[in-house]
């Protein structure tokens, strides 16, 4: 089994210092940064994400293959900054107003970041002023916007309005997601897109970012 080989399996595994270490040992054997992303974490990552989408896997083994993938990454970051950035795109995320829950948008969180975009993080309880702050302060190219419940669904329908009244709504696309979410309520309010899972969202996020690039 090829370095990169064993990379993807560790990814899988979730074995996040073991992902670390081997990574670490490719770097050392002059492999190139950009084939361990390509071609040693990203196959890994994106098996997992195909077996969570179909229910052969949970959420606490995404968020660890999701971690590994990440601390893999962290070895490779100064290298791959060397070559230039290599980041597809920007994405802010957060859960909106009145809504503390975050375990699903960190792990859309993390799974955004194992496929190479950039992620802004706001954390929860996020009003609709802060959405357009971070617009105008970091120009991404998505913003995401996770609901856990059905009295906070309509704040995401809230922040459109206020990104069209601020007038930067048509600068991104809106992602919605969160339990209680449907495409039918994305269609309702205007969203972009609607995600059911962490592993449909980095998926649209990426195939999104990479068709603009």
């Amino acid at each position: 089994m090829s370095i990169l080989n064993e990379i993807s399996e560790l990814v899988i595994k979730g074995d996040i210092m073991g992902t670390k270490a081997k990574v670490a040992e490719a770097v050392d054997q002059k492999v190139d940064a950009t084939s361990i992303l390509n071609d040693g974490l990203m196959p890994g990552i994106n098996e997992i994400g195909e077996r969570f989408a179909k229910g052969q896997i949970f959420v606490p083994n995404v968020l660890l293959s999701a971690k590994a993938m990440n601390t893999g990454v962290e070895v490779i970051q100064p290298l791959l900054a060397a070559g230039g950035d290599t980041t597809i795109g920007t994405a802010v995320v957060a859960t909106v107003k009145g809504d503390l829950h975050d375990i699903g948008k960190n792990l859309v969180a993390l799974m955004m970041k194992s496929v190479n975009l950039k992620v802004i993080d706001l954390g929860a309880n996020v009003s609709a002023e802060k959405f357009v702050e971070a617009i105008n302060e970091y120009h991404p190219d998505i913003v995401g916007l996770s609901a856990l419940l059905t009295t906070t669904m309509n704040e995401q329908g809230h922040v459109i309005e206020v990104l069209k009244e601020a007038g930067v709504r048509d600068q991104v696309k809106v992602m919605i997601g969160g339990a209680p979410v449907t495409q039918g309520w994305a269609d309702k309010i205007g969203a972009d897109a609607f995600t059911a899972d962490a592993a449909e969202a980095s998926r649209w996020a990426k195939t999104y970012c990479t068709s603009i690039r």
